[in-house]
């Protein structure tokens, strides 16, 4: 029998080495952390699960504060998936095909995208205000009481609009790739059907950019889930705690308070929602996608 060489590994080995240094060391941190408890002077204390009881105890204070945040993350993250994912797909479909404005378009829908979190937070923090923020004093120009920094409502719909504005290019360019990935063929049957334009749409592009939007859901459900950099420098949390999302009161607990063990256990239950929810998106559109191809393929 002929011996396999397994030098190869070698050249994986230094991309190995580098991932557990930067993943699995300090998720091995976090955990110890997240079963002790702190004085100071980094003298630990052993706490066993105290820190995820209290977590997960809706009465007590840290436990009141954690739901709150994850339902204002989920409901974020709901509105935001319910305006790109829709507008992203409008958008692909509006965008021309071929000529020279094609590589025009993809430029400018890649502007948005090319701009740092913190920059965006900035930009906005000035466009939404009702004095010198063009948005801001249009908003109020039409009557509108406008304030993001003393309405809640205002504060919402600033961020909303913002991460709107920062991250549905992202959705349009990934359902303008599957639109361009479908063969001319298919069009041409539909021409010959004499399909309607919905009819094209529901039974060639949806199920063709079926894959793609999944990547577009996952990847706009694990950013929004996470945000923190835009909301942080518009609203600071606020006003009160209403924008006070997941990881705001993460570093609030962690660098604020300077209780790492309840801010460890926090960031792991953080960690496992974010990958249970995307473990749920994955499975229901595979799924999906799985039974339709079967169901094509029976036709």
């Amino acid at each position: 029998m002929k011996p396999v060489n397994q030098k190869a590994w070698l050249l994986v080995l230094p991309v190995l080495l580098i991932v557990a240094f930067s993943a699995v060391i300090p998720l091995m941190t976090v955990v110890n952390y997240s079963v002790q408890d702190s004085f100071g002077n980094n003298q630990f204390f052993w706490n066993g699960v105290g820190w995820f009881a209290e977590l997960l105890d809706p009465k007590s204070d840290l436990g009141s504060r954690f739901y709150d945040s994850l339902w204002r993350n989920l409901a974020f993250s709901a509105i935001i998936l319910a305006i790109e994912i829709p507008l992203g797909i409008l958008v692909a479909l509006s965008m021309p095909r071929e000529g020279w404005t094609v590589s025009a378009t993809l430029v400018l829908m890649a502007l948005p995208l090319l701009i740092p979190w913190n920059v965006v937070g900035t930009i906005w923090q000035i466009f939404a205000r009702g004095d010198i923020g063009l948005f801001g004093a249009a908003v109020n120009g039409l009557g509108i009481d406008y304030n993001y920094v003393a309405n809640p409502v205002a504060a919402w719909v600033t961020i909303i609009v913002m991460d709107v504005w920062h991250w549905t290019s992202l959705v349009a360019l990934l359902c303008y790739a599957g639109l361009k990935s479908i063969p001319d063929a298919y069009y041409q049957a539909a021409r010959i059907d004499g399909a309607s334009r919905w009819a094209v749409f529901r039974t060639i592009q949806l199920p063709k950019m079926n894959r793609v939007l999944l990547i577009a859901v996952l990847l706009r459900f694990m950013d929004s889930f996470m945000i923190y950099t835009e909301p942080f420098v518009v609203t600071g949390g606020g006003p009160g705690n209403s924008t006070t999302f997941l990881s705001i009161e993460l570093v609030k607990l962690a660098l604020g308070q300077f209780d790492l063990g309840k801010a460890a256990a926090l960031s792991i239950v953080y960690n496992l929602i974010i990958l249970a929810v995307c473990w749920v998106f994955y499975t229901v559109m595979t799924t999906a996608d799985a039974r339709a191809d079967s169901d094509a393929g029976r036709a």
